[in-house]
């Protein structure tokens, strides 16, 4: 099976859809698919969700953070997302034919050219932390600000980038491995923004919350609204449904109601399909019955055959052929040795 990485890197710019624009053709450049594509002016930060082979997913990592310093400022950001980063988080997740262990060595080999070729500070963070398990909140705790007038001795980067501080306009990078997330967004009608942050504080897991859970209430003065921004770790052992019932529930008794929500980066299976056996009351609402899991499946199998032959007979002619192509003949056919676990489906 050929190996898939995701990657969904997150830029500290959310008002110039020119530079949207150039990162989605920069990642594209490497070879990889850009899956979604999201800014938040209110934010002001930009999210991209990348899929491809991990050679491929780590060369887009680096150009993407070579485009962000060049071309986002910190010392004028002004958003209402936590940041220290003009390219804040780089997070690499295991999908397809890779482990933990893949995206973790993806990370840390980027995190060591970020350092080394573009001068960037680098935190490694989720897995990729030594010892793993390292949270983001703990990294950006003051943000940007914070850390350009002095680093804390208990918060010094993992790797420098040759600086005794954060780059100046760039600040620093959070570089990690983890699995899929729920990032989504809840907009609240009828809540002051300081009652609904005391609601943020009870439901997430620093709270005593839900584990797993990051939540802060925000303002969003261009829309002349609230909204409650969380953040669900490792969703495919949770219940996505289990915790929007008890938002939406404390929102309710603060007086108020959910108009909408909005996820960042794709759509987790376990979101649409909790949310479908939560209002259907189905018996058995697991992946392996969604019916495209099931023509992906069929559809490989038909496929494995024939390219392992194909394989064979490109191997017995390899002197005859383009570099290109046997180098995509040696990619391929290490894809079908790398078996997958069951764990590592996104």
């Amino acid at each position: 099976m050929l190996p898939v990485l995701e990657a969904v890197p997150n830029f500290s710019e959310g008002r110039d859809p020119d530079f949207l624009d150039e990162a989605v053709r920069v990642a594209a450049s490497c070879g990889v698919d850009v899956l979604d594509r999201s800014a938040d002016p209110d934010h002001h930060r930009a999210v991209l969700t990348l899929v491809g082979d991990p050679s491929s997913i780590e060369e887009a990592g680096v150009r993407l953070a070579r485009l962000a310093v060049e071309r986002i400022d910190l010392r004028g950001h002004d958003g209402a997302h936590p940041r220290i980063g003009a390219l804040d988080v780089l997070p690499f997740v295991p999908l397809i034919g890779c482990t933990m262990e893949d995206a973790v060595g993806v990370a840390r080999r980027v995190g060591r050219r970020l350092s080394e070729a573009e001068g960037l500070p680098v935190y490694f963070y989720g897995a990729a932390s030594t010892p793993p398990g390292r949270g983001l909140a703990e990294l950006r705790r003051g943000g940007f600000e914070t850390l350009r007038a002095g680093v804390p001795s208990d918060r010094r980067p993992d790797l420098d980038g040759g600086r005794e501080g954060l780059h100046p306009t760039a600040g620093a990078v959070c570089v990690g491995a983890r699995r899929v997330l729920l990032a989504w967004n809840a907009w609240v009608r009828g809540v002051p923004l300081d009652r609904l942050r005391k609601v943020a504080g009870r439901l997430r897991e620093t709270g005593g919350g839900f584990p797993g859970l990051r939540a802060l209430a925000v303002a969003l003065p261009r829309q002349g609204s609230v909204q409650l921004s969380m953040n669900l770790e490792d969703v495919e052992a949770r219940a996505p449904m289990e915790v929007f019932r008890a938002v939406e529930e404390a929102v309710h008794l603060e007086g108020g109601e959910i108009t909408g929500t909005e996820v960042i980066g794709m759509i987790p299976e376990t979101l649409v399909l909790g949310a479908a056996g939560d209002r259907l009351r189905l018996f058995e609402p697991t992946p392996e019955r969604l019916l495209p899991v099931g023509v992906a499946r069929h559809l490989a199998a038909r496929g494995a055959g024939d390219l392992a032959a194909l394989l064979s007979w490109a191997a017995s002619r390899e002197g005859e052929m383009p570099q290109e192509i046997r180098g995509a003949a040696r990619r391929l056919a290490g894809g079908l040795r790398h078996e997958s676990s069951p764990g590592e489906r996104a």
